[in-house]
C-alpha cells in the first residue's frame, strides 16, 4: 500500500517538481498539494496522511516549523520532512524541538528528496550535521560566534541595544561590544546594512 504525502509548498514550481518525484515512484501516492502551512494543519486534522513534505518559509500564515509541530502533537505517527533552501541558523535546532522527522535542504543537500523520504519511512531521522556556510559580508557564517548570531537576531528584528540586552540577559555595553565585532568581521558601515546582508543571505529569518 503506498504511503499517502501531502506536499507543502508556497511555490507552485516547487510543489510541481515535488509531485513529478513522487507520481515516479511506486511507493507513494499524492494525497493533496497545498501553499500554506495553516491549510496543511487543518487537513491533517481531517485526513490521513503518512507524510508531510513542507517547506519551511511560507508566504503567508504559519511557518512550516509551527505547523509541523501542531501535526505532531495531533498524531505522532505521522512523518514530517521539512525542507528549505534558507540557511537560517536556528532552523536545525527548532526542526528537532517541533518533533520534525527529518529535514533537507532543496538547493544544498546532496542526497536525493526519495532517498530521504524513504529512510524516514523505514524510521530513521535524517538530519544534515550542519547548517550550509554563508558569506556575509567580507566574513563567513562560521566565523560568527553564537552570541553574535543572537545578538544580530535583535538587530534584524530592529531592536534597540537597550532591547537587545533585555533579552539576552546582557548589559547594553556587551551588546554594542557584540555589534562592533559584527560590522567589523562583515565589513558592514552600520546596523541597517548588517541586518539587510544577514536577511539576504538567508543567515537570519524574520519571523
Amino acid at each position: 500500500m503506498p504511503y499517502k504525502v501531502l506536499i507543502v509548498d508556497d511555490e507552485s514550481m516547487v510543489r510541481v517538481g515535488f509531485e513529478s518525484i513522487l507520481r515516479d515512484a511506486d511507493n507513494y501516492m499524492i494525497a493533496d498539494s497545498l501553499d500554506t502551512a495553516e491549510a496543511a494543519v487543518d487537513y491533517c486534522g481531517t485526513h490521513s496522511v503518512d507524510l508531510v513534505l513542507m517547506d519551511v518559509v511560507m508566504s503567508r500564515g504559519i511557518n512550516g516549523l509551527e505547523a509541523a509541530r501542531r501535526i505532531k502533537e495531533r498524531s505522532c505517527a505521522t512523518k514530517v520532512v521539512i525542507v528549505t533552501s534558507m540557511a537560517e541558523v536556528s532552523f536545525l535546532r527548532r526542526a528537532r524541538e517541533c518533533g520534525v522527522d527529518s529535514f533537507w535542504y532543496k538547493d544544498l543537500n546532496k542526497t536525493p528528496i526519495l532517498t530521504v523520504l524513504d529512510r524516514t519511512m523505514a524510521g530513521e531521522s535524517i538530519y544534515p550535521d550542519t547548517t550550509p556556510t554563508l558569506t556575509i559580508g567580507k566574513a563567513s557564517s562560521v566565523d560568527l560566534t553564537a552570541r553574535e548570531i543572537e545578538v544580530l537576531r535583535g538587530v534584524v528584528r530592529g531592536d534597540t541595544n537597550q532591547e537587545i540586552a533585555d533579552s539576552l540577559f546582557m548589559s547594553a555595553a556587551t551588546v554594542n561590544f557584540h555589534i562592533k565585532s559584527l560590522l567589523y568581521k562583515t565589513g558592514c558601515r552600520n546596523r541597517v546594512e548588517l541586518a539587510v546582508i544577514a536577511c539576504t543571505e538567508g543567515l537570519i529569518v524574520a519571523d
